[in-house]
């Protein structure tokens, strides 16, 4: 059983930057491959962001490349994912996610690839 703790969320300004950062409860972090998914109201939850067991590859949804970095720390158990130049459409629920397969024809975007799930940390983009 792999726990997760979402933080960092909250209410910031477009344009802005927010760091979001999820602890995993296992002692076998690097055999995950971790994601970032968000949900916004009404709508499913999507793909934002995707890092590998040893970190040798991320993958990004179209809607956040170029604004978002995910990365690791496996000392910490640690999933972090950065954003900048925030728009209102990045309000959501973002969720951390932790994926127990080796490998993915779908880069790991997909919701049911995806084994567990934290709670979710709120971010809301203010225009």
């Amino acid at each position: 059983q792999v726990q997760l703790v979402e933080s960092g969320g909250g209410l910031v300004q477009a344009g802005g930057s927010l760091s979001l950062s999820c602890a995993a409860s296992t002692r076998t972090f690097s055999s995950y491959v971790m994601g970032w998914f968000r949900q916004a109201p009404g709508k499913e939850r999507e793909f934002v962001a995707a890092i590998t067991r040893r970190s040798e590859r991320q993958f990004y949804a179209d809607s956040v490349k170029g604004r978002a970095t995910i990365s690791r720390d496996r000392a910490k158990n640690t999933v972090s994912l950065q954003m900048n130049s925030l728009k209102s459409e990045d309000t959501a629920i973002y969720y951390c996610a932790a994926c127990g397969r080796p490998s993915s024809i779908y880069y790991f975007s997909r919701n049911d690839e995806y084994d567990y799930w934290g709670q979710g940390t709120q971010v809301t983009v203010s225009s």
